[in-house]
């Protein structure tokens, strides 16, 4: 539970987590700053609420997110003049019961008076759970969760009641298409052809699987090899085998567990005749090099440049170096989109709306194009998602949301996708160092 009570003698953990972001809050502007037990109103403040999981690592980089952005905005004087205060809700993850989340979001509406939401749910069904309780109580909810499709299409197809949602992270589909794009790059990058998919056996990879086997063939590519994985798994020697077999030249990985940390090491310790390109996201934490013991070295992975520590914008670096400085360790994705959410997006548009009133800060949402640390230009569509391109890259060179590609050279995470970044960069695509179908 997200209750603040400043008279109890212990504090719950997601208590402690609150009570930090708002004396972290306070202690910058010099002030102190409340939640009343009556759940009524600061008027000097806007209450940004945080919906996640608060007990693992990604919802506790979001906090941090959020919080930081909130510190740099008051430090700055606010918004429109008014301090920013963020206050989390644990949305138990762990648990699929719709009855918990629709509890720690209807506590930040009802018991804390927030102004705004920022954070997402685990899945579909609770995703439309969020999206139904903002739409129910006209409240902005701005996702920064992976999200799905369908919720974009509600914003279209019954606009007057879904408005209040918006997502700074790119939909289902646009993940798909970019993950697309990246692997046509990746084939011209080499010229090879015979492509393998390595997957998780789990729900969140079925859609991409049935995606990215549409597409290979539809681009020419050879899809000679398919492999789902349980998250249990720690022997890869009968997958390597079965790849190096069907000639796999370069694998698509879609893997969310820490298994991938024991596959990535039998794949060199073997040396695998074979790339490996795709999503890990146990392979985009910085510490992933030393957990690999290097033998990560060539591996590309799909992440964020304020994770990897590549300028996408001006403000990527100050705001990673800033992160870093106040939490003593590399942000995660939840953190970029958390902050984000509050330093540039929901502050440009109330500056611009020049109120908290929710159809007025709707409308400038819609009207945003900023730059934030993960995008030159931050643009909605109008289904409020986030506007990406085929690569990021629209027809005048302007840089969108990008699922951008970083290869693991030297203990670093090097762009080399889009081509564009990787040339910006003056970094080159490298390949193992053992012999392979980049030899001939």
């Amino acid at each position: 539970m997200g209750i603040l009570l400043l008279d109890s003698v212990a504090l719950t953990k997601i208590q402690s987590i609150i009570l930090i972001a708002i004396i972290a809050v306070a202690t910058l502007v010099g002030g102190i700053a409340y939640v009343l037990l009556n759940g009524e109103k600061l008027d000097d403040t806007i209450k940004i609420g945080l919906l996640h999981d608060l007990d693992n690592t990604s919802g506790k980089n979001a906090i941090e997110g959020a919080t930081l952005a909130a510190e740099q905005l008051n430090g700055a004087g606010g918004i429109l003049g008014r301090k920013v205060v963020i206050i989390g809700e644990d949305n138990d993850k762990g648990n699929t019961d719709p009855a918990d989340l629709s509890t720690a979001m209807n506590r930040l509406i009802s018991f804390h008076n927030v102004d705004f939401i920022i954070g997402g749910a685990p899945n579909e069904a609770l995703d439309l759970t969020v999206q139904e309780i903002s739409a129910t109580h006209k409240i902005i909810f701005l996702q920064t969760t992976g999200t799905v499709d369908v919720l974009g299409e509600n914003v279209l197809n019954d606009y007057e009641k879904y408005k209040y949602w918006f997502t700074d992270y790119p939909n289902g589909t646009a993940l798909t298409d970019m993950i697309d794009q990246s692997f046509l790059t990746l084939g011209d990058y080499t010229g090879f052809k015979n492509v393998g998919l390595l997957a998780d056996d789990l729900s969140w990879t079925k859609d991409w699987r049935e995606s990215l086997s549409q597409e290979l063939a539809e681009e020419g590519f050879n899809l000679v090899y398919q492999g789902l994985v349980f998250p249990s798994e720690v022997d890869f020697t009968s997958y390597l085998s079965a790849m190096e077999e069907a000639k796999v030249e370069f694998l698509i990985t879609l893997l969310a567990t820490s298994n991938s940390i024991s596959f990535i090491k039998q794949w060199n310790d073997i040396e695998s005749p074979f790339l490996v390109w795709g999503v890990n996201i146990v392979g985009a934490d910085s510490q992933y090099w030393d957990w690999t013991e290097g033998k990560c070295v060539t591996e590309s992975i799909a992440t964020s440049s304020f994770v990897a520590g590549y300028p996408m914008t001006e403000v990527t670096l100050p705001a990673r170096e800033a992160f870093i400085e106040r939490w003593g360790h590399i942000p995660t994705v939840d953190a970029s989109a958390a902050y984000d959410a509050v330093r540039f997006i929901l502050s440009d548009a109330i500056e611009r709306a020049g109120t908290i009133e929710t159809e007025a800060v709707i409308k400038a949402l819609e009207e945003t194009d900023i730059e934030t640390s993960l995008a030159k230009r931050f643009v909605f569509t109008s289904s409020h998602d986030v506007m990406v391109g085929a690569t990021g890259v629209n027809e005048i060179g302007d840089i969108f949301m990008v699922a951008c590609k970083f290869q693991w050279q030297d203990g670093k995470q090097v762009p080399v996708y889009p081509k564009e970044l990787m040339e910006e960069a003056g970094a080159t695509y490298k390949f193992p160092d053992w012999p392979g179908p980049w030899d001939k």
